[in-house]
């Protein structure tokens, strides 16, 4: 059973969300899951039996320097980085898991950027 979400915008989230894990779950593959804040980017590499994080990513790494968090270009540096850590994992395929996120602008940097990298999905 859901709880009733009295913000429409929140209860339009959380439907995408589901959604969205349903069709992701329905594959073997490791997940590629985004979250993103007003200040920052997340992504992590996620086992899709056990449950378990494999590798993270984030615009509050120190990796990936100073400068500017909330914008796309700091999306892309977060997943040439996670593509980065799948490769030494020796992870190629994965699903991309957006979290409800519409797919567009620094979720989609992100996407991009993994792409090029080198991540099939």
């Amino acid at each position: 059973m859901t709880k009733k979400i009295r913000n429409s915008k929140r209860a339009h989230l959380e439907a995408r969300k589901r959604r969205v894990a349903r069709s992701v779950a329905l594959s073997g593959r490791p997940r590629l899951t985004v979250y993103r804040s007003a200040k920052h980017i997340y992504a992590q590499l996620v086992e899709p039996y056990t449950g378990r994080t494999l590798a993270t990513a984030s615009t509050r790494s120190k990796a990936l320097g100073g400068g500017s968090t909330g914008n796309v270009e700091a999306a892309r540096k977060v997943g040439q980085a996670i593509a980065a850590v799948a490769r030494e994992k020796q992870i190629e395929d994965v699903v991309f898991n957006r979290n409800g996120f519409l797919y567009h602008g620094r979720v989609k940097a992100l996407a991009e950027a993994a792409r090029e990298a080198g991540l099939r999905f």
